[in-house]
């Protein structure tokens, strides 16, 4: 029963992601200028930057790495960074097929090849993940107190998106997407009813808020706070460069300062959230933001800039990723010779 419920809740989000992206692509290819906008922006885009981003986006990857360490260290192993980093990108590629088969993985294969009690590490995992809710936050309110109104009319935006335009005429193909998401719902609701799952999504809700407060608790007790925390930093610091330069790969989005790269960080990772690997989410939410920007950038613009910033990331992960479950064996191999 739990698998089906997991795969129930994939195939949804899965659902949602490529809704979204199928909404992105029509409302473009539905308007010819727009169209040839976004293929124009995608064939003139700047690809020698992803240099820089692919650079900088895994050394954000390896800092996690270093935090990770940060974690365990109290629990009595050192662990060592090549493993931890191995760990942290296979889970990565991992969560890009299924959301948290990633975490379960990395855990297990520092497990394995750390002799470290998997229970144990899967603790650090709601350190990391009450942080980096409390970062991602810290993100939104910098980006409200630098872009309020581009917040706020994104934010506004969305609601609009999900509720329907007022005055709009109902087409028939958004009467058939409402009615499969009414069904869906229905028979997840009843699914849920009738196995009893109600009562326990409930109290699942009610240990992982309990679980984010203490991991946000724990890092206090941590003998390297510091050290813990400025690698926090540095990560969302890092993404937040990647995000900023990533503007420099688009005719049209290029010369965006920070202040819009801080409103594109906090509502492209919430697509991040919501979808797997973000497909869809990433780059529409990243395209809104941008057509708020004063000047506005075009809504194709937009969403070519989030769709190519979006598959480098989805790049960087498979190639780093690949490269680490090749290495992973051998540097193993050559410890146990040392």
């Amino acid at each position: 029963m739990k698998k089906i419920g997991t795969i129930i809740k994939y195939v949804f989000f899965l659902s949602l992601g490529l809704l979204l992206l199928w909404l992105s692509f029509h409302n473009i290819r539905k308007n010819p200028e727009q169209w040839m906008q976004f293929k124009q922006t995608i064939k003139s885009a700047n690809y020698l930057l992803f240099l820089p981003v692919f650079f900088i986006i895994t050394a954000s990857h390896a800092v996690r790495a270093l935090r990770w360490r940060v974690l365990i260290e109290p629990m009595g192993y050192k662990v060592s960074f090549l493993n931890s980093f191995f760990a942290v990108m296979i889970g990565y590629m991992a969560n890009m097929a299924i959301p948290r088969l990633g975490e379960v993985l990395k855990c297990t294969i520092l497990a394995k090849y750390e002799k470290v009690p998997a229970e144990k590490i899967v603790g650090t995992m709601v350190a990391e993940r009450a942080i980096d809710a409390l970062t991602l936050g810290l993100v939104f309110l910098l980006a409200l107190i630098f872009q309020f109104n581009v917040v706020n009319n994104a934010y506004n935006e969305l609601k609009i998106i999900m509720a329907g335009k007022p005055n709009e005429a109902i087409s028939s193909t958004k009467i058939i997407i409402l009615v499969t998401i009414l069904i869906i719902a229905i028979v997840l609701f009843i699914w849920l009813k009738s196995t009893n799952k109600l009562k326990k999504i409930k109290s699942s809700i009610l240990k992982i808020i309990k679980g984010i407060m203490e991991g946000v608790t724990s890092t206090f007790k941590l003998k390297q706070k510091k050290q813990f925390f400025f690698y926090s930093a540095l990560i969302w610091l890092m993404y937040l460069a990647g995000t900023w330069l990533g503007f420099y790969a688009t005719q049209g989005t290029t010369g965006l300062g920070v202040d819009a790269a801080l409103s594109c960080l906090a509502f492209a990772s919430i697509g991040m959230i919501i979808t797997p690997g973000g497909i869809g989410a990433y780059a529409a939410l990243l395209a809104i933001v941008l057509t708020l920007q004063n000047p506005p950038i075009p809504n194709a613009i937009g969403y070519a800039n989030g769709t190519l910033q979006w598959f480098a990331q989805c790049i960087i992960v498979l190639i780093v990723g690949f490269i680490c479950i090749i290495f992973l064996p051998l540097y193993n191999k050559s410890k146990k010779v040392n």
